[in-house]
């Protein structure tokens, strides 16, 4: 009986960590994309037939990772100014709230948030923010400029870049 219990205990045990280990963000379930190979130091998740493009404006670089008509990222990476990624948050939510197709945040955290763009009563997209700091560097991820997204797209993208 105590070695049934045990057995027990253990096939329990190995459930639970079995289901903590597994994730059900659909950006994770992308593969992973080294942006090192393109002189970013950052790992991201992307489709397989994701194209990078790395543009060097002079003071930032802007990245885009595009795969497919449902994936297109933009990072803008730079010189960081703040040492604290809320405070860069903050200032990337006022930015997008002042634009004249904000709508509403839909979801936020620490790191970033997701908002609602309105054109007209018909035309609505989503957009989002994440801030990586890394060392000196500031790294904004967003939508890419070109198409507009629903939230399930949106989503995806902001889970792929956390």
């Amino acid at each position: 009986m105590k070695n049934l219990n045990r057995l027990i205990a253990i096939v329990v045990l190995a459930g639970i960590l079995f289901g903590s280990c597994k994730s059900d963000q659909a950006g994770s379930k992308l593969p992973e994309l080294d942006l090192l190979q393109y002189g970013v130091p950052l790992k991201i998740h992307a489709p397989d037939e994701a194209e990078v493009v790395v543009d060097d404006l002079g003071i930032v670089q802007d990245i885009t990772v595009k795969g497919g008509d449902d994936f297109n990222l933009q990072i803008i990476a730079g010189t960081a100014y703040m040492s604290n990624a809320s405070d860069v948050v903050e200032k990337q939510k006022a930015d997008a709230i002042a634009s004249q197709t904000f709508s509403k945040i839909v979801e936020e955290d620490e790191k970033g948030f997701i908002f609602e763009k309105k054109y007209s009563e018909d035309r609505i997209s989503y957009d989002f923010r994440y801030v990586r700091l890394q060392g000196d560097k500031e790294f904004v991820f967003q939508t890419g400029l070109l198409g507009q997204f629903d939230l399930e797209e949106v989503k995806r993208m902001y889970e792929a870049v956390q």
